[in-house]
């Protein structure tokens, strides 16, 4: 890699930290502050703001960074895209009518009459993946039965991973470090510059989520997994997709029946990973209702 490709992707790094921290207290300072406080799974109150600032920092700086005018208008479509269902679920989803647990959940309230935030998320995050997909793939010269599967499972890698990120969002730096680690890898070879700005929103995000002053809800996690799925869509081709997609869903499926984070704090280095650059903290309390486990 040459000397002003490593100097682009370092001043997107750059770039997508300022926006961060930049956005993140802009939103903290304004009118709009006490009405993103919630509660977390120890009872302290955090911020929202970590949310959309993260989404639009990454989303922005990734699309700054893409080959192409589709891939840019991919990363936008779905960075932005989930991070608003999202954030929307995050404002609205705390009112008693738009409580519901899971898929079916929401689908129970559908059939009462009560169409819930979380599944005007599910629905957004689906339409986002597959609008991001459209525009990465590549239809020339190939069949239509190739180009709907190719997009297909693009669009499920890319909700499926925004999907991902949100089960993850549980602790405090947990998402954001999960980011680090899938994102690192996708941040090498020629579309590595998508991931460059996003990876240092990160950076800029971490040090307020550890700290417990600021979460990322559904807005920012989802958005993170968008983008970060996004990436990976933009190199890979219908086997690549498809591989990602069966870990994915395999995992998805795990989190119905075992806890992350019991997996994580039995488990040997996940602990400690986990638990770094975290507050010191006591023992955790019973978890409150809403996302408060973030």
């Amino acid at each position: 890699m040459g000397a002003g490709r490593i100097l682009g992707r370092l001043a997107l790094a750059g770039a997508g930290a300022v926006a961060a921290q930049g956005i993140q207290r802009a939103l903290r300072a304004s009118s709009l502050s006490k009405d993103l406080e919630r509660t977390n799974f120890r009872g302290s109150t955090v911020n929202l703001a970590g949310g959309p600032s993260l989404a639009i920092s990454a989303a922005v700086t990734s699309a700054a960074g893409a080959k192409s005018g589709r891939a840019a208008g991919a990363a936008l479509v779905a960075g932005l895209g989930s991070g608003a269902v999202g954030f929307y679920d995050d404002v609205v989803g705390v009112r008693p009518e738009h409580k519901a647990k899971g898929f079916r959940g929401h689908l129970g309230a559908l059939k009462e009459g009560r169409v819930t935030s979380g599944l005007i998320k599910i629905v957004g995050v689906g339409a986002a993946g597959f609008a991001a997909s459209a525009l990465l793939t590549r239809s020339r010269g190939r069949s239509a039965v190739t180009t709907a599967v190719d997009t297909a499972l693009g669009a499920g890698v890319i909700a499926g991973a925004a999907n991902l990120f949100n089960l993850l969002d549980l602790r405090p730096g947990r998402a954001l470090k999960a980011g680090v680690l899938v994102g690192a890898p996708l941040a090498m070879g020629a579309t590595g510059s998508q991931v460059a700005g996003p990876l240092g929103a990160v950076a800029g995000s971490l040090p307020p989520d550890l700290a417990e002053e600021t979460m990322l809800g559904d807005c920012g996690a989802n958005s993170l997994g968008a983008l970060l799925g996004t990436a990976y869509a933009a190199r890979t081709g219908v086997f690549g997709r498809f591989a990602a997609l069966a870990v994915l869903a395999g995992l998805t499926a795990a989190s119905e029946k075992v806890s992350f984070t019991k997996v994580i704090e039995s488990t040997p280095g996940l602990r400690e990973l986990d638990a770094f650059g975290r507050m010191k903290a006591a023992p955790d309390q019973a978890s409150v209702p809403g996302k408060a486990d973030a």
